[in-house]
């Protein structure tokens, strides 16, 4: 055994992660530290950074209904779907969710993120291709390696790459996913495109509809419903509840013979806690105000296009939206988190997306249009975006 002074005279002692002091450092000097700012229950700042497209999320009814099914159910759902975690409030939620977007049947998940990981593990597998956008969502990316298939992935929004990658797999099982709502610029995928192109190669095509729920489609039942594909035997969505509807969790519609199948062959249902009660009340209640005030939807879409054109208008770089996010270039990831923390400085709460999050590493402030904004609070937040905007302070 070693002597003490002969460890000193080997130098400093290692010890298993002295690595990640090396990540950090590089992260650093790439300006890409990310950290948690832990916010209070009541905040003065105005808030285009959530995704709480529609302002459900504070909704009395909303927050009475989580409170309710709580105090009903318990804190908890205690275990598994398949074994203690499945409510009657689970069953309703599903039931009238699938009804609201269109589809045969739905099943509810913890999150959105394992919603996705279930879709392309259970219908994927090392027999089949997916064929996937290149910007897609990193739950996407993560089912796709999971899933354990060849994934093959095509340029953003490109239906013609989807076309040539199928046919040259004739015969072979196939999936095409794609989100519908790109999180990043917020532009829609080519859904009736890539439907066509599936159809005609014989693949299934699943969609993830975080973005598109509660803001597109007929009093924001979705992109596929928009589409004229909600419902279809060869089309799948998932979805998160944490978005539009407010509350938490995740959900998988198709039909009825596919959740089927995920009930019985998904790792992230079968192994994973059921959603907490208080999650599925609340998300219950806000699909039923959804339907009470179908106008929620067209609102979110109307703050949307209105940030867009103020923004663009005053000489900003911005994505146009097709739903209800707003993406505004920032020239570096430095320059983009500056402006960010300038703008919480001054009233105003906004995301900020840089590499790695972004697949092309352009640096951005990402705005959520939300339906409860109101005309002066846009143009509170215009100002104050422009104000703090990098060229305005080097002018």
């Amino acid at each position: 055994m070693p002597q003490a002074d002969e460890v000193r005279a080997a130098g400093p002692r290692r010890t298993a992660f002295d690595w990640t002091d090396t990540e950090a450092r590089r992260r650093a000097e790439a300006g890409l530290v990310r950290t948690l700012r832990p916010r209070a229950a009541e905040s003065e700042l105005l808030d285009l950074a959530s995704n709480d497209y529609l302002g459900l999320t504070r909704r009395p009814e909303v927050t009475e209904a989580a409170a309710e099914a709580a105090r009903r159910w318990g804190a908890g759902s205690t275990g598994s779907r398949l074994v203690t975690g499945t409510t009657r409030l689970h069953t309703r939620l599903e039931r009238e969710l699938a009804d609201f977007c269109g589809f045969e049947a739905a099943l509810v998940f913890s999150s959105g993120y394992t919603a996705n990981l279930a879709a392309l593990t259970a219908l994927g597998g090392r027999d089949a291709l997916v064929v996937s956008d290149a910007s897609n969502h990193a739950s996407i990316v993560d089912g796709c390696r999971l899933a354990r298939a060849e994934t093959a992935v095509v340029p953003h929004t490109d239906p013609e790459a989807v076309r040539k990658t199928l046919d040259a797999h004739p015969g072979r099982r196939a999936l095409v996913v794609s989100d519908s709502v790109f999180s990043v610029d917020g532009d829609k995928a080519p859904l009736p495109e890539l439907a066509a192109a599936c159809r005609a190669h014989g693949a299934g095509l699943v969609v993830d509809d975080a973005h598109g729920l509660g803001v597109l489609g007929e009093g924001g039942r979705g992109a596929l419903h928009e589409a004229g594909l909600a419902g279809d035997e060869d089309v799948v969505a998932t979805l998160t509840l944490s978005k539009s509807l407010g509350s938490q969790g995740g959900a998988v519609l198709g039909p009825a013979r596919v959740v089927e199948h995920l009930v019985n062959a998904a790792r992230t249902f079968i192994f994973d806690t059921g959603l907490a009660p208080a999650a599925a009340g609340g998300a219950l209640a806000s699909l039923r105000l959804m339907v009470a005030e179908p106008g929620l939807a067209e609102r979110a879409r109307t703050v949307a296009t209105t940030l867009h054109r103020l923004l663009t208008d005053a000489g900003l770089t911005a994505a146009r939206p097709d739903a209800a996010v707003v993406s505004v270039r920032a020239p570096s990831p430095e320059a983009a988190l500056r402006w960010a923390a300038d703008c919480r400085e001054q009233g105003l709460a906004v995301g900020c997306f840089r590499p790695p999050s972004v697949p092309d590493g352009i640096s951005r402030l990402r705005l959520t249009a939300r339906a409860d904004l109101t005309d002066a609070q846009i143009e509170q937040a215009v100002e104050t975006i422009l104000r703090t905007a990098p060229a305005a302070r080097q002018g």
